[in-house]
């Protein structure tokens, strides 16, 4: 049976704000976390918007801009909703479009180790979404625990990959503050990271 994966959309043409060089984002279906400002509801609404595709069929459909990718060190850069879910997917998408092009995830690392070091071999970035290291902060705001993003930074920091992470480190009204932030990044950069991109939510209540 060919893998399939539920995507919500396909942006083409984006210039370094999902990786470096001009990379096309492909948007999957379905997340572990139920966060309040939720950046993508879609990726967790009633699924009408979803589209199926094969790792063939989504090559096909994205080797249009191959050639920008080449000439700009882009490529694919898998967001959602919660691109760590489909690893087999990711895997074979790599076996057909070749080392050539850069392949970057925008994740929570909230899913399995065995998710993430499945994934390590076939990615080249992580742009994480770590949204806050205090437990009790995290918990509040997404409704799962931090346990596995602990575990999965460790996993990323044993395989040596830290420098092939950025870190995004929300500022989120109601739930956490600049120096609670502050902390989150201390913690990172004793864990090795070192690539940082602070912002702020924009509140989207839904």
């Amino acid at each position: 049976m060919a893998e399939k994966a539920k995507i919500i959309g396909i942006a083409r043409h984006r210039l370094s704000t999902d990786g470096d060089g001009v990379t096309t984002l492909v948007a999957f279906y379905g997340c572990p976390l139920r966060c309040k400002y939720c950046l993508n509801p879609q990726s967790i609404g009633d699924g009408s918007r979803f589209r199926e595709y094969t790792p063939e069929e989504l090559y096909a459909e994205t080797c249009i801009d191959e050639l920008y990718f080449l000439a700009t060190n882009g490529g694919i850069t898998f967001g959602g909703g919660e691109p760590c879910l489909y690893p087999k997917f990711i895997r074979k998408f790599r076996e057909i479009c070749g080392p050539s092009w850069r392949i970057n995830l925008e994740t929570s690392l909230n899913v399995s180790r065995y998710n993430i070091n499945e994934l390590l071999p076939f990615v080249n970035s992580f742009i994480i979404d770590i949204k806050d290291m205090n437990p009790d902060i995290y918990q509040d705001y997404t409704g799962k625990t931090n346990n596995l993003v602990l575990d999965n930074l460790r996993s990323i920091v044993k395989a040596g990959r830290e420098q092939d992470c950025l870190i995004r480190l929300p500022l989120i009204p109601n739930f956490n503050t600049v120096a609670d932030r502050l902390k989150s990044q201390d913690i990172l950069e004793t864990l090795g990271f070192t690539n940082f991109d602070s912002f702020t939510y924009q509140k989207r209540l839904h």
